[in-house]
């Protein structure tokens, strides 16, 4: 059994150094605009509390501190994706310069498109997320 543990460990060591490597290579071919924006998305953090609280009040009952930790980096993810969607939008018209709400919004309804139904189950009248 203590074998199979340090084969386990050893495993481990071995994917995240090759993790570790593959981000590397990435981050080479990275222009320098996108080598700012993941060092920006790298450093920020969804504040957990503040989620911790959201989510508590959406399910109606506590959450853990892990629970809420999960959904900020599952939040952070979804928002770098439509970050991402809305700056392709911004190319695709032509435009420079910051986000607009307008991208997002598209950046959104594209992402509702390719991933199918996101949010409420049931939509609720007159509510926007951008």
């Amino acid at each position: 059994l203590p074998e199979m543990a340090e084969d386990d460990y050893s495993a481990q060591l071995s994917w995240q150094s090759q993790s570790k490597d593959n981000l590397k290579v990435l981050m080479d071919h990275f222009t320098p605009e996108q080598y700012d924006r993941f060092e920006a998305y790298r450093r920020h953090a969804l504040p957990k509390q503040a989620v911790r609280k959201v989510v508590q009040q959406g399910l109606g009952h506590q959450v853990s501190t892990p629970v809420a930790q999960i959904v900020a980096g599952f939040s952070k993810v979804f928002v770098g994706e439509i970050v991402e969607k809305a700056r392709a939008v911004q190319e695709r018209r032509g435009e420079t310069g910051a986000l607009s709400p307008d991208h997002l919004r598209e950046a959104y309804h594209l992402y509702q498109l390719e991933t199918g139904r996101v949010g409420a189950a049931r939509p609720v009248k007159a509510k926007r997320l951008f």
